[in-house]
Order: C-alpha cells, then sequence, then structure tokens
C-alpha cells in the first residue's frame, strides 16, 4: 500500500456536503427496495391483485433497475451527473405518489418500474459524483465506506420501517416517504454540488445502449420467471452489444475497460456477495416464519438488530482498506460471509436454532458490508473522472441484477427437494460453496494488480 503523505487526510465542508447529499440519496433508494418486500401481501391485496402476482411487484422495479443502470451511468458521464441526478429525484417523486395513489394493480406496477427507472439513474449518477469530488486513496476509501454502510443499512431499515408502516398505516405510507425526502435531496443538490461532465461531446452509443438495455432486461426476466426464450432472446442481444462495442468508434462500454482485472473481478465479487446475501435472507426468511412459525415482526428484528450493528463494518472497512490493501479485505469478507451461512446449513426445525442464527446473522452481515464497500474500490480504482460513471453503472448494474437472480436461482434449488427444510438445507450449502470458491478466484484473478 502505497501512501501520498500529500493528500488530505480529512474531508473538506464541501466534501461533507457533497457526500451528506448523495448519502440520503442513496440511502433513502435502499430503503425503497426493501420497503415493500414485508408488505407484499397487504400491497398486493390492497390493489385487487391475486397472490400468485405478488412477485411482480418486486420485478417491476427490479427490470429497469438492473436493465438501465449501464446505460445511466455513461449517460452521466455524456450529459451530466448532477443533471442526471437531479432527473432521478423527480422521477422518484413522480413514481412515489404515483404509487401512494395507485387504485388497480397496472398503476401500482407502473409506479414500481418508475421506481426502479429512478434507481438505475441515482446509484451511478450519485456514485460518480461521490468518486469525482474523492480523489482516488484514503478519503474516497472512507466516503466508499460510509456509503456501503449507509446503503447496507437502509436495505435493514426498510424492512423495518415497511412493517411498521404497514402495522400502523397502510402500505400506501411506503410510497409517500420517500416524497419529502426526494425533494429534500432535490432542493439541496444545486446548491452543494457542481456539475460534472466530459469536456469534449461525444456522441451516445445508441445501437450498443439498446443491445445491453434489451439484452439485460430478457436474461433477468427469464430467470424471474424461468423462460428459456427470454434468456435465449437476452443471450443474443449480449453477444450483439459485444460485436458493437468492438466496432463503434464511441462505444458505450469500452472493451478495454472491462478488461482491467479490478473492474472485472470487482464486479464478479460485487455479483457474488449480492446473490448469495440476499438469496440466503430469503431463504432464512422461510425458515424463521414457516418452520418456526415465527411472525414477521420477531422476524424482522432477528435480521434487523445484527443488520444495523454490522453497519459499522462499513466504515470499518473503508480504514482497513487503507491498512491491508483492498485485495485483502474483499477476499476476507467473502470468506466471512460464506463461513458464517455454514452453520446455517445445519439448522433443524427447533426455536433453539436462533441461538446459531443471530451470531451467524453478525458475523455474516459484517463480511458482506467489508465486501460491498471493498467491491465498489476495486471496481473504480484506476479509471480516469470520464469514465467514473461508466464503472459505477457497471457496480450498479451488478448489485441489480445480483439482487434480481440470487433469489429465483436458490430458491429453483430448495424447491427441488420435497421437504421444504431439506430443500432450504441444500440451497445454503451451494451459497456457501459458491461464495467461499469466488473468493479464491477473486485473490486469484486480482493477483497481479499492485496493492490500492
Amino acid at each position: 500500500m502505497t501512501t501520498d503523505t500529500a493528500l488530505p487526510l480529512r474531508f473538506s465542508s464541501r466534501q461533507r456536503m457533497v457526500l451528506s447529499v448523495l448519502l440520503l440519496a442513496g440511502f433513502m433508494v435502499s430503503v425503497d427496495f426493501s420497503i415493500l418486500n414485508v408488505a407484499l401481501p397487504e400491497t398486493g391485496a390492497g390493489v385487487g391483485m391475486a397472490a400468485d402476482q405478488y412477485p411482480w411487484i418486486t420485478a417491476a422495479y427490479m427490470l429497469p433497475s438492473a436493465g438501465f443502470a449501464l446505460l445511466f451511468g455513461r449517460l452521466a458521464d455524456l450529459f451530466g451527473r448532477r443533471r442526471l441526478f437531479m432527473v432521478s429525484m423527480v422521477v422518484l417523486t413522480g413514481a412515489s405518489v404515483l404509487g401512494g395513489l395507485a387504485a388497480g394493480a397496472e398503476m401500482l406496477l407502473t409506479a414500481r418500474a418508475l421506481q426502479g427507472l429512478a434507481t438505475a439513474m441515482a446509484l451511478p449518477a450519485s456514485m460518480s459524483l461521490l468518486t469525482t469530488t474523492f480523489t482516488e486513496g484514503v478519503l474516497r476509501e472512507r466516503a466508499l465506506g460510509i456509503n456501503g454502510a449507509l446503503l447496507s443499512g437502509g436495505f435493514t431499515v426498510g424492512a423495518l420501517v415497511g412493517g411498521t408502516l404497514v402495522n400502523f398505516l397502510s402500505w400506501r405510507a411506503a410510497f409517500w416517504i420517500n416524497v419529502p425526502v426526494a425533494v429534500l435531496v432535490f432542493c439541496c443538490t444545486p446548491f452543494v454540488i457542481s456539475e460534472s461532465r466530459l469536456r469534449q461531446r461525444i456522441p451516445l452509443d445508441l445501437p450498443g445502449a439498446v443491445a445491453v438495455t434489451a439484452g439485460l432486461l430478457a436474461v433477468i426476466y427469464a430467470v424471474l420467471e424461468k423462460s428459456v426464450l427470454a434468456a435465449a432472446v437476452g443471450v443474443l442481444f449480449l453477444a450483439a452489444f459485444w460485436i458493437v462495442e468492438l466496432r463503434a468508434p464511441a462505444p458505450l462500454a469500452p472493451l478495454r475497460i472491462l478488461r482491467r482485472p479490478t473492474v472485472k473481478w470487482g464486479n464478479y465479487a460485487g455479483l457474488v456477495v449480492f446473490a448469495m446475501e440476499t438469496a440466503m435472507i430469503f431463504l432464512m426468511t422461510l425458515y424463521l416464519q414457516r418452520t418456526l412459525a415465527l411472525s414477521p415482526l420477531i422476524t424482522g428484528l432477528i435480521f434487523g438488530i445484527p443488520g444495523l450493528a454490522a453497519v459499522a463494518s462499513g466504515v470499518i472497512a473503508g480504514r482497513l482498506i487503507g491498512r491491508f490493501g483492498v485485495r485483502r479485505v474483499l477476499t476476507t469478507g467473502m470468506l466471512l460471509q460464506g463461513l458464517a451461512t455454514l452453520p446455517l446449513v445445519f439448522v433443524r426445525a427447533d426455536r433453539s436454532a436462533i441461538a446459531v442464527l443471530v451470531p451467524a446473522l453478525f458475523v455474516g452481515f459484517f463480511g458482506h458490508v467489508a465486501s460491498i464497500v471493498a467491491y465498489t474500490v476495486t471496481g473504480t480504482s484506476g479509471l480516469p473522472n470520464g469514465e467514473q460513471g461508466l464503472a459505477t453503472g457497471l457496480t450498479s448494474m451488478t448489485q441489480q441484477v445480483a439482487i434480481s437472480v440470487g433469489i429465483p436461482v436458490l430458491g429453483a434449488v430448495a424447491a427441488t427437494r420435497e421437504v421444504e427444510l431439506s430443500g432450504i438445507h441444500l440451497a445454503l450449502g451451494l451459497n456457501v460453496a459458491i461464495t467461499i470458491l469466488s473468493a479464491g478466484l477473486v485473490w486469484v484473478g486480482l493477483r497481479r494488480r499492485a496493492q490500492l
């Protein structure tokens, strides 16, 4: 680890203000993802949806949030990061109002899709504003650490707040709560954040944008709906995207970036840690509520308390990266996440298993949050400011794709067994194997990269 002693070690007043606005927006977006998850039955029933249609409340959000992230990441570079960030707040406000007023399934799903689109705009724009505000090194690592902590905390808070709002108010409150926060962020942004974009106007690679967006949407839809046809269409579009990028004079995603070990292996690590942790939480939610017959409130507390405590690991991870290097922190975090899941493979249909589950969640969430910070630092390092929107678009896309596919894939593995608990054990065993093996692959893949 090389340290430039000339670099400042404390945030300036302006950097603190920029960080506050961006973190508030990121926290809100992460809360927005999970806030309705605990209230799917109430929300679906409230607009007259059948029970088998409830998963589309989540899918309608996930499809655009994952499918458009790379495109909006590049648009942020080309046409202005602050501009796109502010547009995302406008879209989120409108979507939340629409959702709060939803009188039917079509209106509700449209609102969720617009919320997902706003997320696809907000995450890469805010992350690229963050990485260009803080130069590569100690301050960026600390800023990304705090950001990772709040994003993870947002998922946990969203689940807890969602249950509380439904119990005491209505599922509609889960939409309305976004409005004042989004308006506040929108009003503060022009006074706090400067515009940044490429000085030289570069044309948008429209064929590449269409191909990658269509390909991602088709692949995610295929996983959610188990459609072979959609999967084939998605693969064809992604293959077309690769060919287009090889020939385009101004490619949407220059392949030289995708070949960088830090970008490639950082995003691979992010894909694994998000997919496996999201799937673990889903499987253990089934275990707690169906096998142990615990209430949603108790389930939320079991996940929420370790989740909130693990938020501190985001701040700690930023400092650990500065001391030990991103490669060690990333692979160690992945190992912690995988090894903490191992005891859950052996839990039985007995409430005494909670004594094993809660400590495992503390350790696993700590490793998970540390991995998130480390993969973000890895995936955005060594690139010029003009390509930070693309880099953060890739990391945002990785996160959203992983969240989209983790639950359906391991859920399908669990469904191969007649006994639900046996299926959960099988899926969690695969989860552990994938996470630990991937940690080894990332360690080897980053071996040629000098420590950051």
